[in-house]
């Protein structure tokens, strides 16, 4: 019985090798096939590149901001209106940034009952609240502020508030 199954299995194996033969007309169509193609495919005509060139706007001195980076200091610029605090001046240390007042107004009032003088601000562009910890006129009193603070928020940073 034995014999017969190993017998059995050898033709289906040579069967199978001998019928999966390519003949020479499939490969015959498949060039003629082909070299169509080829003879249809004229050579592509360049294309003209068309130059766009951007308009420069120009903005007078009075209405361009500079931020100082003598001290290689990181400082985003965003355009904030203040939603719950007493005010923003330049610079401000942010510690929170959320998608929901109700969040970031939990943030302010954790801030508040330790010690912090925080405040809640928006920025409508981006459709974001900040939470502002410490605000300062100058740049170098902020920075002091932020290292004081990544203690106990280590992804603490600097925005400049755009008027």
């Amino acid at each position: 019985m034995k014999k017969y199954m190993v017998l059995c299995a050898g033709l289906c194996v040579a069967l199978a090798f001998t019928s999966c033969k390519s003949s020479e007309s499939a490969y015959r169509k498949a060039y003629e096939k082909a070299q169509a193609q080829e003879q249809t495919n004229v050579a592509p005509q360049p294309v003209e590149e068309i130059a766009v060139v951007t308009p420069v706007v120009e903005k007078p001195a009075t209405e361009t901001v500079v931020v100082d980076n003598a001290d290689n200091v990181p400082v985003r610029q965003e355009t904030l209106s203040v939603i719950n605090g007493a005010g923003l001046k330049n610079f401000n240390v942010v510690v929170g940034s959320f998608s929901v007042r109700a969040n970031a107004e939990g943030l302010q009032n954790t801030l508040k009952n330790r010690g912090y003088d925080a405040q809640v601000a928006y920025n409508s562009a981006i459709n974001m609240y900040r939470v502002v910890a410490a605000t300062s006129d100058s740049k170098s009193e902020a920075v002091g502020k932020r290292d004081a603070l990544r203690s106990q928020y280590p992804d603490a940073w600097l925005l400049f508030n755009q008027r």
